[in-house]
């Protein structure tokens, strides 16, 4: 997935899936926003999620819509009845 800075504008909001860091196998849809990171201002663009920046590079899963990001994570992890995505 290549990515361009020039799709993204700063007060975007996207849908990434974050990881549980206490617990790999544990993903979930997570809404984050674009924006001008404040502690590197040369970096440009950056994902904000969980009080920490993020350099949007093309490593990340990103979607423009909830929707978009929903069909994703259904194709990657399968059904979820049996278990909760939190936003």
């Amino acid at each position: 997935m290549e990515m361009h800075d020039s799709e993204y504008q700063a007060g975007d909001i996207v849908y990434v899936f974050y990881r549980n860091p206490h617990t790999q196998d544990v993903a979930h849809m997570q809404e984050a926003a674009v924006v001008r990171n404040p502690e590197d201002p040369n970096e440009g663009l950056a994902l904000f999620l969980y009080e920490t920046y993020y350099p949007l590079d093309s490593e990340m899963a990103i979607y423009k819509s909830e929707e978009e990001a929903e069909k994703a994570y259904q194709e990657y992890f399968g059904d979820d009845s049996g278990g909760q995505i939190l936003w």
